[in-house]
């Protein structure tokens, strides 16, 4: 492996090819988290659960009870890079002051390291070129896992720290700015719920419906991995379960499996697409034509004028629809059980003032939604930028006698005592069941 620093047109001069295990002793520290999943219960945790879009989002208190004694090695440190080692293998995030002293589980590992190394780990492992490399190392254990010593060995190319300041702030303005616009949408959506609370609390009493009065609901039947793979191109969006879960608002600019040719018994733009789990229902309005799979149903009204109050009807009555699915993880929802859901349903002049009022904030919502999507191309172009730059430095082969990479020594990463080479033993699927 050539450690040396590269030269030639494609704008890496200096940078080097090297892994996070050939760093000098005491420049680089690993190891993986120390808690069961399901210590999630437990104040101060940080699983895999939480480190999402490169944050990590946490319902819990870093507060512990008297007494409470967990394993120093896996404890966080304002700056780690906590990369996810389970379900989303590569999926990263820095650990800021808000989370510091908080403990890992096994399904995250923790690379400590001087600022601009964690900084270019974060962003090197989002290209393409570092996805490709992990899914080649993913195993099928139960769920897709990585383990810790396969991101050790991984090769990645290092730029020099002024050219890793640059690209870092670069990121970093796209994802405030994605932030920012995801709480402003989130925000117009949450006003307009607060209006179809006030308005259903202040209003005299009004007729209640079962949706199936008011609305056609089928539920989607396939998976994923049974749609056709045809060209994408025009053509319908395919909705599964799992893109209906954590969406920020219930509008999406375009879904995972978008523009798929030969989906069947599409439903046209604005349908509502709905799935359940214990949290509650979640819901988008489709913007293409789109087909569900299965555990998602359709919902379309008679009348699009009712579309947005009937939405925050659905909205209200979240913990009520996810009670009617089936399944332990409560995610077998089905049009049948759905059209039995009683709804409130004031008079179609009501309605349509609730739709004159609430639609400038929907459309403000879809509108920082498009953005978003555009902020995520740019983002996206970037990365693909850096994977073409680094093609030909990672293609070289590893010398035998090659050089420990020259980076500057931090003047301070703690590096426990226990560790004598700068790396804790990483979670693996050979090692799980011994260590827990």
């Amino acid at each position: 492996m050539d450690t040396t620093a590269h030269h030639d047109d494609s704008g890496t001069e200096g940078w080097q090819r090297t892994t996070i295990a050939k760093f000098p002793k005491g420049s680089m520290y690993t190891t993986s988290g120390a808690l069961d999943d399901n210590a999630l219960e437990q104040t101060g945790i940080v699983s895999s659960t939480y480190v999402r879009d490169g944050r990590i989002h946490s319902p819990q208190t870093g507060k512990r009870g008297p007494g409470d004694s967990r394993p120093k090695r896996a404890t966080l440190k304002e700056g780690d890079l906590a990369v996810v080692l389970v379900r989303r293998p590569g999926d990263a995030a820095f650990v800021t002051a808000e989370h510091a002293g908080w403990t890992a589980t096994r399904s995250i590992g923790i690379i400590r390291a001087d600022p601009h190394v964690v900084r270019w780990l974060r962003i090197w492992l989002q290209t393409p070129t570092a996805k490709a490399r992990i899914d080649e190392d993913v195993t099928a254990h139960v769920e897709p896992t990585v383990s810790l010593d396969t991101l050790r060995s991984m090769p990645f190319p290092l730029p020099p720290p002024d050219v890793i300041t640059k690209y870092h702030r670069a990121f970093s303005l796209i994802e405030e700015k994605i932030n920012l616009h995801q709480e402003a949408a989130r925000k117009a959506v949450e006003l307009a719920d607060a209006i179809h609370d006030d308005w259903s609390t202040e209003s005299p009493v009004w007729e209640t419906r079962l949706l199936g009065e008011v609305a056609k609901a089928k539920t989607g039947k396939g998976s994923a991995r049974s749609l056709p793979r045809g060209t994408m191109g025009p053509g319908a969006d395919a909705i599964t379960p799992t893109d209906l879960f954590d969406l920020p608002v219930p509008h999406v600019e375009r879904f995972r499996l978008s523009g798929l040719a030969h989906v069947s018994e599409a439903w046209p733009p604005g349908t509502f697409m709905l799935s359940t789990r214990p949290d509650g229902a979640h819901i988008a309005v489709t913007q293409h034509s789109a087909s569900p799979t299965r555990c998602v149903v359709a919902i379309r009204p008679a009348d699009d004028k009712d579309s947005w109050w009937l939405l925050h009807e659905l909205r209200r009555r979240s913990s009520a629809i996810a009670q009617m699915a089936q399944g332990r993880n409560a995610r077998e929802i089905s049009a049948r059980a759905l059209s039995r859901l009683s709804i409130s349903w004031p008079d179609s002049t009501t309605r349509g003032d609730f739709h004159t009022l609430t639609d400038p904030l929907h459309a403000m919502a879809r509108q920082l939604v498009s953005e978003i999507a555009t902020l995520h191309d740019l983002k996206d172009a970037l990365l693909r930028d850096i994977s073409a730059k680094a093609g030909v430095l990672l293609e070289q082969e590893a010398e035998p006698d090659e050089e420990r990479v020259n980076v500057p020594r931090p003047s301070m990463v703690p590096t426990p005592r226990e560790a004598a080479t700068g790396h804790e033993s990483g979670w693996s699927p050979e090692n799980r069941r011994a260590s827990q």
